[in-house]
């Protein structure tokens, strides 16, 4: 696949990556279909649960490139375990399956930056080994790509992963929407003082990013760890949002501390959890070299500009 394929099929195509993947394919000219847990016929999007076979893996027929999205996400301690794994394990072999059974030429899988686990070198790139950690998000995420890469080692389907950083910008849920919301509600603390770091991408980097990985035969086999470029520290990501709502910034406090308090938060908030304080609290950077050489990736979209833009879109629905 020299260019972007004509006809796309995209799980999860109701989800925030799914939906902006769907309006950049259908612009370029693709006949873009997907499935999620509830239909859309307008969309082309039928229902179907990941979990299980069903009919929903007959509406890739046809499809060059089947692109994975759905997922459990988060550093929450719900759903169960065992909901976990079958969601992003069992989940992405029957993604699989669908692609095998269509003929695609590419499958195209969403992964994680949290497949590095919480303890990695600074400007971490793909040739470190993925790490467990407990977590369950991380864990699977690791699974999962074990079984895509099986999948392209076994010849059923040429393969590429995606392990984007922290997605952010219009529509996305935990690192544009959640901020505001816990900040005006002052349950939102950093860990280490406010100097961990994130990955932030802005969210048409990233659907550029995909669509470069899914065309290019350089992308065959590979997988690709695509952020914005840069870590930024959490007193100033978070601050950003901390401003658009009136307050000068986001309170600090040592690791331990803020794992202290999320333990008792964490019983009526599934998101500020002792998980989600130790990602906060991460010293490390990832590069995006190999995207950069392989693909041409490029991030266009600056964290100066990708907060103006998500502030007009809060204010626009109501956040702010």
């Amino acid at each position: 696949m020299a260019a972007s394929p004509r006809s796309v099929f995209i799980t999860g195509a109701l989800g925030l990556i799914g939906r902006r993947l769907a309006e950049r394919y259908r612009a370029e000219g693709a006949e873009v279909r997907g499935m999620d847990v509830g239909a859309d016929p307008a969309a082309g999007v039928v229902a179907g649960d990941l979990t299980v076979p069903g009919d929903w893996q007959d509406a890739a027929a046809g499809a060059d490139c089947v692109i994975h999205t759905a997922a459990v996400v988060g550093m929450g301690r719900k759903p169960d375990a065992a909901t976990w794994w079958r969601v992003n394990v069992l989940g992405t072999r029957h993604a699989l399956d669908a692609a095998v059974r269509g003929d695609a030429q590419r499958f195209v899988h969403f992964s994680s930056i949290v497949t590095f686990g919480l303890d990695y070198p600074d400007g971490v790139d793909e040739r470190y080994p993925l790490r467990p950690t407990g977590v369950p998000y991380v864990d699977t995420k690791v699974a999962s790509e074990q079984a895509v890469f099986a999948a392209h080692a076994g010849g059923e389907v040429p393969c590429t992963i995606i392990r984007p950083g922290d997605v952010y910008g219009p529509g996305s849920h935990f690192w544009t929407v959640t901020p505001v919301r816990e900040i005006k509600r002052r349950r939102l603390m950093l860990p280490a003082m406010g100097k961990g770091h994130v990955s932030p991408v802005y969210i048409d980097d990233l659907v550029q990013g995909v669509m470069l990985a899914a065309a290019a035969p350089e992308g065959v086999g590979q997988a690709f760890t695509l952020t914005g470029g840069a870590g930024v520290e959490t007193r100033d990501y978070f601050g950003r949002y901390a401003r658009m709502v009136g307050k000068d910034s986001v309170p600090v406090a040592p690791t331990p501390v803020v794992i202290a308090m999320a333990a008792t938060l964490g019983r009526t908030s599934d998101e500020v959890t002792p998980d989600g304080v130790r990602y906060l609290a991460r010293k490390g950077t990832y590069s995006i070299q190999k995207a950069r050489s392989l693909l041409g990736y490029e991030p266009a979209v600056g964290l100066d500009e990708g907060m103006r833009r998500s502030q007009e879109w809060l204010r626009a629905e109501g956040f702010l």
